[in-house]
């Protein structure tokens, strides 16, 4: 759990901080009951007739389309989970112009319904879905609202705009994130582990001088300089805005 020197520590880089990032993953998702992959009650760890990085793989998607969707929407759409105290406390600093955006790694849309204006999408989001042939875009009710393979009006598949194994990621998005990253006063890096690429390779266009990872246990790589707090990210940030940071100076 984290001291509260840390705490200390990292309001004070907040409270002077214009341009923060925020560079998350699934830690950031778990407390809104949304399951990681590769924890020990991740994804990885459950058994299923093939292993889901095979299901969640294009060449899956392709040749056994329907098991695709059967598990896509049992294990990647959550639709009743709810933004917990990190996707809130990151949109109110960026109304209060102390953060610049947030890049995620995650595919739930809960930094947006938390109120986040500038989210950066990495592996794209269960809620943008197009069709393959005419590319008639579609919300997440198109694949939850029926079952077996959804069929857009011209008959063409409905595949869901997440970044699938085998795939690459938006390249115009990975250059937004990585140009953010670039600019920013403070890096947070926070529930991930750092170990699936190319995302995490993002936090080394950081040039400033505060640099936080916020993890709870330890990340696949070492970052250099950081001020690391070993926490679920939900509770440290709500003891983070337990008591208002000071207003930004001129």
């Amino acid at each position: 759990m984290f001291t509260d020197e840390q705490l200390l520590k990292f309001r004070d880089m907040l409270g002077r901080s214009r341009r923060a990032v925020f560079f998350g993953g699934a830690g950031v998702s778990t407390e809104s009951g949304i399951p990681d992959f590769r924890s020990q009650d991740g994804l990885y760890a459950k058994k299923y007739a093939y292993p889901p990085e095979y299901i969640l793989s294009a060449t899956f998607f392709r040749t056994h389309t329907r098991e695709f969707f059967d598990f896509y929407r049992e294990k990647m759409i959550y639709p009743n989970a709810k933004p917990n105290a990190a996707h809130y406390a990151l949109a109110e600093w960026e109304r209060q112009g102390r953060l610049a955006a947030v890049v995620t790694q995650n595919i739930d849309g809960l930094h947006s319904a938390a109120g986040s204006r500038t989210v950066l999408e990495l592996h794209g989001s269960v809620y943008r879905n197009r069709c393959v042939r005419c590319g008639r875009l579609y919300g997440a009710e198109a694949v939850t609202g029926c079952t077996g393979v959804p069929l857009c009006a011209c008959g063409g598949i409905i595949k869901p705009q997440v970044v699938l194994y085998e795939e690459a990621l938006d390249e115009h998005t990975l250059e937004q994130a990585a140009e953010y990253i670039r600019n920013a006063d403070t890096l947070i890096v926070g529930g991930t582990s750092l170990n699936v690429y190319p995302a995490a390779g993002l936090v080394d266009f950081f040039r400033g001088d505060n640099l936080v990872v916020i993890n709870l246990g330890n990340t696949a790589r070492p970052v250099q300089g950081a001020l690391y707090i070993d926490s679920p990210i939900a509770a440290f940030f709500a003891a983070v805005q337990a008591h208002p940071l000071p207003p930004l100076s001129d």
